[in-house]
């Protein structure tokens, strides 16, 4: 199987067990441009709008919120413990943080309106828009505007590879299909740079997750991997791996990090209350720590914050077909 059709295969097994799980709604003749038909975009801003009808605004007494599942859910459970409380008392409700397993969970969630408020990770981002009625509306950046991470591919630090050209005719680690920095950037940047394509140059294989393939590296079990630094260097804070265990030999643009954002559905007195959570909340040290290279939230827009993602999507043929 090519690996642009295992990406789309993987994308579309995941939206399908979305589609599966949505009820009915009428469709509206309406503006929707990548957006899946249960969806409007009227205002042109490539994100599903709020329904028209009232009724269909999702007030709930108990707000879910998850973060994007690359690393271990548990651990990030603590993490966001006191996120959680902030945002508690800035909604007056109640607010549960619910860990994931895979990027195909969170997005059905989302999509069947189990799921409030999400920070989805950046390859992920433009297919929760579209097929999930996702709606961004910041990130985690530094007080001087600085924010995102690099793609790198990473090498056992006694590999006698020193460029991406070195990859033909060895194993590389992935993490997912859908995954920006652990999949579809490197593989564009792989076949648009060095001329090299997955299956026909390399074999490729995916770990699951940034620091299964971080470890599997470390250890000497792949030769070769994809990742996000961000990733790395919080495994490296953490004693998860050592400084020096893995070498670079490819570091990519900056690429915007996790988009927080809310479910379209969700009722705009909530939606306000979430977002002054986000922009209020005073970073104590244990998130400072693990988010090392931002200290804030800043607001961001889907149609120009994540531009480049799509333009990556597009370069390998990913179209985000929701059925």
């Amino acid at each position: 199987m090519k690996i642009k059709n295992l990406l789309v295969s993987a994308v579309s097994a995941a939206m399908l067990t979305l589609m599966t799980t949505v009820p009915s709604v009428a469709q509206e003749d309406c503006n929707r441009g990548t957006l899946d038909s249960a969806y409007c975009d009227r205002n042109f801003d490539q994100t599903a709008d709020l329904p028209l009808n009232e009724s269909d605004w999702n007030d709930p007494s108990t707000i879910i919120f998850t973060y994007t599942p690359v690393e271990d859910p548990a651990v990030y459970a603590s993490i966001w413990d006191g996120f959680v409380k902030h945002m508690e008392n800035v909604t007056g409700r109640k607010v549960v943080f619910f860990p994931v397993q895979s990027n195909a969970a969170q997005l059905e969630a989302m999509r069947s309106g189990r799921l409030h408020v999400a920070g989805f990770n950046t390859g992920s981002n433009p297919i929760a828009v579209s097929c999930a009625g996702f709606v961004p509306f910041g990130m985690m950046a530094k007080n001087d505007g600085s924010f995102g991470y690099e793609m790198e591919i990473i090498v056992p630090k006694d590999s006698a590879m020193q460029s991406p050209s070195e990859i033909k005719g060895k194993t590389m680690a992935f993490t997912s299909p859908t995954s920006n920095s652990g999949f579809k950037a490197p593989s564009a940047i792989l076949k648009g740079e060095f001329g090299l394509i997955a299956e026909a140059d390399f074999t490729p294989a995916f770990s699951g997750k940034h620091d299964n393939s971080i470890l599997g590296v470390a250890n000497g079990d792949y030769e070769v991997a994809a990742i996000a630094n961000s990733v790395l260097s919080r495994m490296i804070r953490r004693g998860v791996v050592e400084e020096g265990q893995v070498r670079t030999i490819y570091k990519s643009q900056t690429f915007p990090t996790t988009g927080y954002g809310h479910a379209h559905n969700l009722h705009p007195a909530v939606v306000a209350k979430v977002k002054e959570a986000f922009w209020t909340y005073p970073w104590d040290e244990n998130f400072k720590k693990e988010f090392k290279k931002a200290d804030r939230f800043i607001g961001i827009t889907h149609k120009f914050d994540w531009a480049v993602i799509r333009q990556i999507d597009a370069a390998n043929g990913v179209s985000y077909d929701c059925k």
